[in-house]
C-alpha cells in the first residue's frame, strides 16, 4: 500500500480523484510557469523561515541520487528531540506508513509547537477565515500524526509573508513574517482526519479510476491542474466553445448550467446571460463580428498627438531585496515605448531594460521614462491601471520626479476600452479580451504578430517576469542574449498596441 504524504492528504481533502490522478496520470496535469515560480518562491521562504527562532537543527537528509532518506530522517530528528534541541526544522515522523514533515518543530514547556510554514502573505487573508481555513487540514495531519506517535503538541500556527513590511536596510525576518495561531480552524478539522487517513490510503492503492464529477472543489481551495482532463472525462468537448469559456461567468454558475447539460454555446443561448456573453454566444454561434462604431469613435476621440504606446514589465520577489520594498510588490524594471508624433509620422521606438547586476532598477528607470516621455502628451496602455500603478509606486518612491511621474500616468489611457466595452468582438477572441487574445484574433495571418515566433527564452510575461533575475548569474553569452529576447519581447507588446490601433482606425473609417 503506498504511503501518506501530508500534500496527498491535503489533495484527497480537496479531491480524492486529484490524488489519484497524481499518483497514476500524473502528465495529464496543466502546470503552468506561475505555479513553478510560486514553488521556487515557497522553498526561498521555507529557507529563511527555519532562522525565526533563533539557532535551529534541520533534519534533512538526502541519498546519493538526489532523494530524500526519510527513515534517517525520522531517527535524526528521534535523536535531536532526545537531545533537547529547542526548534527543529523538517521534523520527520512516520506512523502506520504515513509521513509528515514539520517545517518548524518548536519545544515549549509541556510538549511541542508545529509552525507551517506558507508563501502566502498576510494581512491579505485578514479576517477572512475562508482564506486561512484552507491550510488547516494539513497542520491537522501533522498534529494528528505526531499525536500518533507520542508527541504532545500544544499550539499550532502558521507562519507566511506580513505584506506590511517594507525592507530598509539588511532583512529583517522577525519583521518579514507573521505568526498566525491556527489553534481553533486546526481542532475543527482535526476530528475528520482518523476517517480520511484510510480512505486516502484505500484509493491510492486501487487501480479504478474515480468518477468524480466536475464540481466546487475543481477550484477551491487551489485551482486544479486536472481540470481540463477532467473536463474531456466527462465529455466536455475540446474543438467547440463550450460554457466555461464563456466571459466572466463565475465557475458555480458554469457548473449550474454543466449539471443541467446547457454545455455548448446553442444550449444556453436562451438563458439568462450578460450583454458581453450574449454577445459572444451570437458571434460565435453566427461566425459573425459585432462592431460598434460610434462607441470606437467615440473612444479614437480621446486620442490626440504626439501619441505614446507604453508596457511595463516588472517582476514580483518574494522576499523583498530592495530598500523600500515589500513582499510579492511589483517591481519595473523594464518598458517599451512606440512613439507616434503626427499622423504622417513614422513610428519612433525606444527602450529601457535595467542592467543585469541585481541591483535596485526602479530609479534608473523612472529618470529615463521621464526623459522619454515630455509632460501634457497621450499615452496610450493596454489594461492601464497596472502601468498607473506601477508608476504611482515610482512617484511615491521618488518625490522629486513624482510631479513628471503623475503627469505621465494622468494622461494614459487605456486600449482595452473599445474591447471590454464591447465595441468590437470578432469569435477568435473566445471570450477574452486580454491583448494576447485581441492581436491573434485581429490578425491570425501576421507571423511578426505571433508571439510565438519570439525567443523561446521569452514569450510572455511570466517568462519575463521570472528570466530577468536569473540573467545576473548567467554566463555573458548566454546573459547578453536573455537580455535580447527581453528586449524583443517588450518591444513586441507596444508594437502590438500599435497594430491594434490602427485596426480601430481602420474600422472606424468604414462607416
Amino acid at each position: 500500500m503506498k504511503g501518506l504524504s501530508k500534500s496527498r492528504y491535503t489533495l484527497f481533502c480537496q479531491c480524492p480523484k486529484a490524488l489519484w490522478l497524481r499518483t497514476n496520470k500524473p502528465d495529464e496535469a496543466v502546470v503552468d510557469g506561475s505555479t513553478e515560480a510560486r514553488f521556487e518562491a515557497g522553498n526561498e521562504i521555507g529557507d529563511l523561515a527555519m532562522g525565526l527562532f533563533g539557532p535551529f537543527e534541520e533534519v534533512t537528509i538526502k541519498r546519493t541520487d538526489g532523494s530524500l532518506d526519510l527513515t534517517a530522517m525520522v531517527e535524526k530528528t528521534r535523536t535531536s528531540m532526545a537531545d533537547g534541541t529547542e526548534t527543529i526544522c523538517e521534523a520527520s515522523f512516520t506512523f502506520d506508513n504515513n509521513y509528515c514533515a514539520v517545517d518548524i518543530l518548536r519545544k515549549t514547556k509541556d510538549g511541542w509547537a508545529i509552525y507551517e510554514v506558507k508563501s502566502s502573505s498576510f494581512p491579505e487573508f485578514d479576517g477572512q477565515e475562508a482564506k486561512l481555513d484552507k491550510y488547516a487540514p494539513d497542520i491537522a495531519y501533522q498534529k494528528w500524526l505526531l499525536t500518533q506517535c507520542g508527541v504532545n503538541i500544544t499550539a499550532t500556527y502558521l507562519v507566511c509573508l506580513n505584506s506590511d513590511y517594507v525592507r530598509q536596510g539588511e532583512l529583517d525576518i522577525q519583521k518579514l513574517f507573521a505568526v498566525i495561531d491556527m489553534r481553533e480552524l486546526v481542532e475543527n478539522e482535526l476530528a475528520k482526519v482518523p476517517a480520511r487517513v484510510p480512505m486516502a490510503k484505500k484509493l491510492l492503492a486501487t487501480k479504478d479510476e474515480p468518477d468524480t464529477d466536475l464540481s466546487e472543489h475543481c477550484m477551491k481551495p487551489y485551482p486544479c491542474g486536472f481540470l481540463p482532463y477532467c473536463r474531456r472525462y466527462h465529455g466536455v468537448p475540446e474543438d467547440q466553445p463550450t460554457v466555461f469559456d464563456l466571459y466572466r461567468m463565475p465557475f458555480s454558475k458554469k457548473l449550474e448550467h454543466y449539471h443541467a447539460g446547457r454545455i455548448l454555446f446553442n444550449n444556453v443561448r436562451e438563458e439568462k446571460l450578460s450583454d458581453k456573453q450574449q454577445m459572444q454566444v451570437e458571434c460565435t454561434l453566427g461566425q459573425t463580428s459585432h462592431i460598434d462604431r460610434e462607441g470606437i469613435s467615440q473612444f479614437l476621440d480621446t486620442l490626440t498627438y504626439p501619441l505614446y504606446f507604453l508596457d511595463f514589465e516588472t517582476m514580483q520577489q518574494a522576499v523583498p531585496q530592495y530598500d523600500g520594498a515589500r513582499p510579492y510588490q511589483q517591481i519595473t524594471f523594464q518598458y517599451s515605448l512606440h512613439i507616434k508624433e503626427s499622423e504622417t509620422a513614422p513610428y519612433e521606438h525606444r527602450e529601457f531594460l535595467a542592467p543585469s547586476d541585481g541591483s535596485d532598477p526602479r530609479r534608473h528607470l523612472a529618470e529615463q521614462l521621464c526623459k522619454d516621455i515630455p509632460m501634457n502628451v497621450c499615452m496610450l496602455a493596454y489594461n492601464k491601471s497596472f502601468e498607473c500603478s506601477r508608476i504611482k509606486e515610482l512617484a511615491a518612491l521618488y518625490p522629486d520626479l513624482a510631479v513628471h511621474l503623475m503627469n505621465i500616468r494622468d494622461h494614459i489611457e487605456d486600449l482595452l476600452v473599445p474591447f471590454q466595452n464591447g465595441f468590437y468582438y470578432v469569435p477568435a477572441m473566445h471570450g477574452s479580451f486580454s491583448i494576447k487574445s485581441v492581436l491573434p484574433a485581429l490578425f491570425p495571418d501576421e507571423p511578426s504578430l505571433n508571439y510565438h515566433n519570439l525567443d523561446e527564452r521569452c514569450q510572455n510575461g511570466g517568462n519575463a517576469m521570472t528570466l530577468f533575475p536569473l540573467i545576473e548569474h548567467m554566463p555573458p553569452e548566454e546573459a547578453a542574449a536573455s537580455r535580447e529576447a527581453l528586449l524583443r519581447y517588450c518591444e513586441l507588446d507596444t508594437w502590438a498596441m500599435v497594430k491594434v490601433w490602427e485596426k480601430l482606425l481602420v474600422v472606424n473609417n468604414q462607416k
